[in-house]
């Protein structure tokens, strides 16, 4: 008798279910050591120089290339003068939870002069995801790309591209990061936004005192190339072009896709693309150029100039100046959220019913300034979850969980808002003033849950981007305006898997995922200045019923607060 497709999208869960379960179990490739020395110097950008933190003396910092079930093993060194943490930002860090990275989330900070190694399995994973410093406003240099190629004799889903190149995303301020952060803090002001766009570290040709160091690519024609993009940027989301090329998506955080075929990628702060690009227009010079996407209609100032770099064929003669790609509006919702909408994964593996379902609105809002420093308002700015602002613990939470130290967090995470109102329209004067707190969310182990993410008109209604540490999830649905489950239209059958996802201006995103891993994971808004303010919170999952689904112990050179 012929099964209902009902029972066989269950079956298949399952078997994601098992096939999730026994990863970690399977036997490493090799052991890839490398050592990060984190330092400072002066690096010049719009003819202002200023001192910065590297890794390595590397802006942007030192790739690091892996097979698919490599043991990644980096000793860190802070010789820097800031505290410092590296996270691997979308590693699944299945039972090494205490890799992970996040600040009083995981770990205490490596003071100067101190170090630690982290130590990880690189398990069901190929494509590109990043590393980054997760303390602070560091992130801004510290940083670097992370290629997961497969294992050995292991080929990838699409042709093989002549070669390959990074390309990150970021911002540049001048001005030293740590005060920017620091004095935002302390009056309770939006932090200023950056000066520049940067295409590996370079504004390019549109900024003063950049044009001798724009980044280039060389290419040959009839060749194919494969494109690492990884946007490092602070505080917002990036239109990615190339003038006249098209470029066939095929990887996002590190999940194969279909392939997609676009002229524009819409590339939230967080994630990661691979595409594929053929050099098939007449030999010359292109720009490939970033601009940023900026849903907010008012009170957000930015640069509006592209960053950009060259693609040049090589044996070009001609010396006339690169095409410029024609980028949609800055805050042209409508692209961003087609090309979101596009992406589909290329073997789906969705749980079809869910465990744990959860709501949660997101927005800033307001508090009385008591400890800090304030603005003549006497009001400072925060962001929340739930109407619930984060609140930095004194130790790692995971620490905290592991040793059963009490005080340093609760468990009483709401699943739903504290009150019911219209997310997009008008909100209730209480709630632009959010309750400050360390609250996790407690997961059974290997539940599933579905969590709707709500835009709210808390302050303003713009694009946050979501990032969830430590899983890949499915983007089940989004939409615009207030999610209503009777009539919100879900993908349960090939749904893109992202780590981090940009909720749509006004409007909503759920996504599914297994709490398939015991530990502390944190979730956040990827706008630095968002996160920094209270824009976060935890999810804290159980240990399993087998001694192999518990967290194990902590290495032994885990920073003490």
């Amino acid at each position: 008798m012929e099964r209902s497709s009902s029972v066989v999208k269950l079956a298949a869960s399952l078997v994601c279910l098992i096939m999730v379960k026994l990863a970690p179990w399977m036997a490493s490739a090799a052991l890839v050591q490398r050592k990060f020395t984190i330092g400072t110097q002066n690096e010049t950008r719009l003819c202002s120089t200023q001192t910065i933190v590297t890794v390595n003396g590397q802006f942007p910092g030192p790739t690091i290339e892996v097979r698919e079930g490599d043991n990644l093993v980096v000793e860190v060194h802070n010789n820097g003068p800031y505290n410092v943490t590296i996270h691997w930002h979308g590693v699944k860090q299945l039972k090494s939870c205490w890799a992970e990275g996040p600040a009083y989330i995981t770990q205490c900070h490596i003071t100067p002069e101190n170090k630690f190694t982290y130590n990880f399995i690189i398990t069901g994973q190929e494509g590109t995801l990043w590393w980054h410093a997760h303390i602070s406003y560091l992130r801004a240099t510290v940083h670097g790309a992370l290629v997961i190629k497969p294992r050995a004799g292991k080929t990838y889903p699409y042709p093989k591209p002549d070669a390959e190149f990074p390309i990150i995303l970021g911002e540049w301020w001048n001005a030293n990061v740590e005060d920017v952060i620091a004095e935002a803090i302390a009056t309770g002001e939006r932090p200023p936004e950056s000066d520049a766009d940067t295409i590996n570290s370079q504004p390019g040709d549109f900024f003063p005192c950049s044009k001798n160091d724009t980044s280039r690519i060389s290419v040959a024609s009839g060749k194919s190339y494969l494109l690492r993009i990884v946007n490092a940027a602070m505080n917002h989301a990036s239109f990615f072009k190339i003038a006249q090329h098209n470029m066939t998506v095929v990887a996002v955080d590190a999940v194969y896709t279909k392939p997609y075929t676009t002229d524009v990628l819409l590339i939230q702060p967080g994630n990661t693309m691979d595409v594929l690009i053929t050099a098939d227009q007449q030999p010359g010079r292109y720009y490939i150029g970033t601009r940023v996407y900026e849903s907010a209609t008012v009170g957000v100032k930015f640069s509006e100039i592209p960053a950009t770099a060259i693609l040049e064929y090589k044996g070009n003669t001609n010396a006339s100046e690169p095409l410029l790609p024609n980028f949609p509006p800055f805050n042209d919702t409508a692209s961003a959220f087609k090309f979101s909408a596009a992406l589909r994964s290329r073997t789906p593996c969705v749980a079809q019913t869910v465990d744990e379902e959860m709501f949660i609105t997101e927005g800033a809002g307001l508090v009385d300034c008591t400890a800090r420093s304030c603005p003549e308002s006497g009001v400072r700015s925060v962001g929340s979850f739930n109407n619930i602002s984060f609140v930095d613990s004194q130790i790692s939470i995971l620490q905290a969980y592991y040793n059963g130290t009490d005080g340093v967090f609760t468990r009483d995470f709401p699943n739903i808002p504290p009150q019911k109102f219209n997310y997009t329209g008008y909100v209730p004067h209480a709630l632009r003033y959010p309750e400050l707190g360390t609250k996790v969310k407690v997961l059974k182990f290997n539940s599933t849950v579905q969590v709707v993410f709500q835009n709210t008109n808390i302050s303003a209604m713009i694009n946050h981007p979501i990032h969830l540490h430590g899983h890949d999830f499915y983007l089940v649905g989004q939409g615009f305006g207030n999610y209503n489950p009777q009539t919100a239209n879900f993908n349960l059958d090939n749904p893109q898997m992202l780590n981090t996802v940009g909720v749509p201006t006004g409007g909503w995103a759920a996504i599914r995922f297994v709490a398939n891993n015991p530990g502390v994971w944190f979730v956040h808004c990827h706008f630095e200045s968002h996160s920094a303010f209270g824009f976060a919170m935890a999810f804290l999952t159980e240990n399993g019923p087998a001694d192999s689904d518990k967290l194990p112990a902590p290495p032994s050179d885990l920073p003490k607060c």
